[in-house]
């Protein structure tokens, strides 16, 4: 496990930035995921699946190792209680993806063509992530500029960006679910019902980064 004084003595944001990254491999193996569903290649998703939770326990174990250490006379430019915050929506990422490997590999799941915009919709979902994870590489440009000035203006629009994307997301996942109601006739229940979860659960990626972006506009907006 790294050293979490070594980190902090980079920078106070370093542990976070460190964790995101391993969420972010964590996430970003869904692409891989949902290729091999496409494909209808079942062992493989198997293996990704597996690939995922190994990731999750992973960021995991730097986040209890971040809240074990971290040290209460540590001066921090934000207080405490908003790291452990953002720290914890961070992990909610790894969660999910987890969440979704598990749901993708509970059965030969069939029918990823017929559900038009599907792809799409991952894809966004996922691009949503890699926003919230460029917002965390900002905080070390932030501290530079105490939180103000043209730095914290551009993070700001980053974070509205996320709400934007999330406000879209929505829109875009109740017209796939639309379609996925068309087709129950074609579908049997077990297969209706798995792919219903899967839907919500792959738009609780932009939920989470947008609530990700929430969290550091309070902080941005006290500063």
């Amino acid at each position: 496990m790294f050293s979490i004084a070594k980190l902090f003595g980079r920078s106070p944001f370093a542990p976070l930035q460190s964790h995101m990254d391993k969420v972010a491999s964590c996430v970003l193996l869904l692409e891989k995921l949902f290729i091999a569903l496409k494909e209808k290649k079942y062992e493989k998703i198997k293996e990704i699946g597996k690939a995922i939770s190994k990731q999750e326990h992973e960021a995991d174990l730097t986040k209890n190792d971040i809240r074990n250490h971290l040290p209460k006379s540590l001066f921090l430019p934000i207080d405490r209680a908003s790291f452990l915050d953002i720290l914890s929506l961070q992990d909610s990422f790894a969660d999910k993806a987890e969440d979704i490997a598990v749901m993708v590999s509970l059965r030969e799941l069939k029918h990823f063509e017929e559900i038009e915009g599907f792809e799409n919709f991952y894809k966004k979902n996922i691009e949503s992530f890699m926003l919230a994870h460029d917002v965390i590489k900002e905080f070390d440009t932030l501290l530079e500029s105490s939180f103000g000035g043209i730095e914290a203006q551009k993070v700001k629009q980053m974070i509205e960006d996320l709400a934007f994307k999330e406000h879209e997301l929505d829109i875009f996942g109740y017209q796939i679910l639309k379609k996925l109601y068309s087709l129950t006739d074609k579908f049997s229940y077990s297969s209706f019902h798995l792919w219903n979860v899967i839907l919500r659960e792959v738009g609780e990626l932009s939920n989470i980064a947008e609530k990700l972006g929430n969290r550091i506009r309070t902080i941005l907006e006290i500063k």
